[in-house]
């Protein structure tokens, strides 16, 4: 017969609480690295007068960071490279997926652009030689190229490359090499401390009734079931 739950009521999980030592200048710090890795120079900027935490990073260094983001989502790939070699011409020399997906989105503006020969020579000229030295670069250009059979590309199975998603996918690639290369983590700790709460907390519910949290987006405490 399986052992019925420890009930902890709201007092007592206070007080538990109450013990946990946590310091404001930890907290901060979290806040700032969530700001820093996600690009809110601005917020950055505002929160280190008001706290006093300096960030781990240049913060002019977001700026320039974000500007290669947003290239990248507007479809303006180009300028993305010029922009990333600029910052570091290191970071696309050393990681040649990388590059490649930044040469594919290339392919699909130009596809999405309506510029077929322009996007067949680029083709041919970028792409094709990555894809002789390597299968999954070559399975990739194919599959790029198969929107050109669609008069509606969208309609391709490979149409989701056309996709908002699917820029932000690489955007986001882009991003995460940059912050490594300033030896920042590619995902922001807040996240993560979150997502590890969310596990504890799920992992608590299997021996005990206690006040946990509903509503995360409030931090609403639910009475535990008696």
């Amino acid at each position: 017969m399986a052992s019925s739950k420890m009930i902890i009521t709201r007092e007592e999980w206070e007080k538990r609480l109450s013990n946990v030592k946590t310091r404001k200048e930890d907290m901060n710090k979290l806040v700032m690295n969530f700001l820093v890795t996600e690009g809110y120079v601005e917020a950055a900027e505002r929160f280190q007068l008001e706290s006093g935490t300096k960030p781990d990073i240049d913060l002019a260094t977001i700026t320039d960071r974000i500007a290669v983001k947003k290239a990248v989502q507007c479809g303006n790939v180009e300028d993305a490279i010029v922009k990333v070699n600029d910052l570091d011409p290191e970071i696309l020399d050393t990681n040649p997926l990388l590059f490649f997906h930044l040469l594919q989105q290339r392919l699909i503006e130009l596809i999405r652009n309506g510029k077929i020969e322009e996007a067949l020579e680029f083709a041919q000229e970028e792409l094709a030689p990555r894809g002789v030295e390597n299968q999954c670069f070559l399975e990739e250009v194919e599959r790029t190229i198969a929107l050109l059979a669609f008069e509606d590309a969208s309609k391709c199975p490979a149409g989701e490359l056309l996709g908002m998603p699917h820029r932000l996918k690489i955007a986001s690639e882009v991003n995460a090499a940059i912050l490594t290369s300033q030896s920042h983590e590619k995902e922001p700790k807040l996240p993560s401390l979150l997502k590890m709460l969310l596990w504890a907390q799920n992992q608590l519910d299997e021996t005990a009734s206690y006040p946990r949290i509903r509503n995360w987006s409030t931090v609403t405490l639910e009475d535990p079931s008696l």
